[in-house]
């Protein structure tokens, strides 16, 4: 085995793929009956992720990546969530017949997972390294408390590879937007329950690095050019990080 990939191989020695967990609210019709009193909850932070998708479209646009997205909300079966998870559902789809669960979850959840496998794969047989990039976003203000970040990075701090490219991706980000707070594994833990982990528990650490992008919502509802212009400075700070992680072995700064 190699060793972890503090120290790059080769320029060019690596996939992008880029997912969206979280793009949209929709309901399948069959399913509708189930969400009847709840658009209010669906059109908020818990139905989807605002800008998500779009700052994934973005990415795989200006990285020539493939893309897998879904607009399936995630109250009716959450991607980023294990088969079995407590939150995997919305309680009323939790209450449903189990034949419902297993067609939502044959339908969506595991096409989905399939294709990302698919497309990591694929990748790790062409190049020696795969970067699986996930586009989320969350709500400024969660129960009463106002999160003070503008970006996140989410990775596993014991992968060593993960963790450099985090350190160097906050820099890039902090040299291209001076005035935004970047944080890392915040607003959650990186390493907590979500579709990097489960490729983490099947691809070695010198393979696979699992990154979250989370973007502040406040910024996607701002008004005028502020959301397409942090899209811009998103997508050139990731060039300079991969320029930088991959090209100057040893001086992930």
């Amino acid at each position: 085995m190699r060793p972890e990939p503090t120290i790059a191989d080769e320029p060019g020695e690596y996939g992008l793929v880029i997912t969206c967990e979280h793009g949209g609210n929709r309901i399948p019709e069959p399913y509708q009956a189930y969400f009847q009193g709840y658009q209010a909850l669906l059109d908020s932070h818990r139905g989807f992720d605002p800008g998500a998708l779009l700052m994934a479209k973005a990415l795989a646009k200006a990285f020539s990546a493939p893309i897998v997205t879904s607009t399936v909300s995630r109250l009716l079966v959450d991607l980023n969530r294990s088969l079995g998870h407590p939150n995997l559902h919305f309680i009323s789809i939790q209450n449903a017949p189990a034949k419902v669960r297993e067609q939502i979850v044959r339908h969506y959840y595991r096409p989905y997972r399939t294709q990302v496998d698919r497309l990591i794969r694929q990748s790790l047989v062409e190049h020696s390294q795969v970067i699986h990039l996930a586009s989320h976003s969350f709500t400024p203000e969660l129960d009463g408390k106002l999160r003070n970040a503008d970006i996140g990075l989410l990775y596993d701090p014991a992968r060593a590879g993960e963790a450099a490219f985090c350190k160097c991706w906050k820099a890039s980000l902090k040299a291209c937007a001076p005035e935004l707070r970047v944080r890392r594994n915040y607003p959650y833990a990186g390493k907590a329950d979500g579709q990097t982990r489960w490729f983490r528990q099947r691809l070695d650490a010198d393979a696979y690095l699992g990154i979250e992008l989370e973007i502040n919502q406040k910024h996607i509802l701002a008004a005028g050019r502020h959301w397409s212009d942090l899209r811009q400075k998103i997508v050139v700070s990731l060039q300079q990080t991969l320029a930088r992680y991959f090209a100057h072995p040893g001086v992930i700064q």
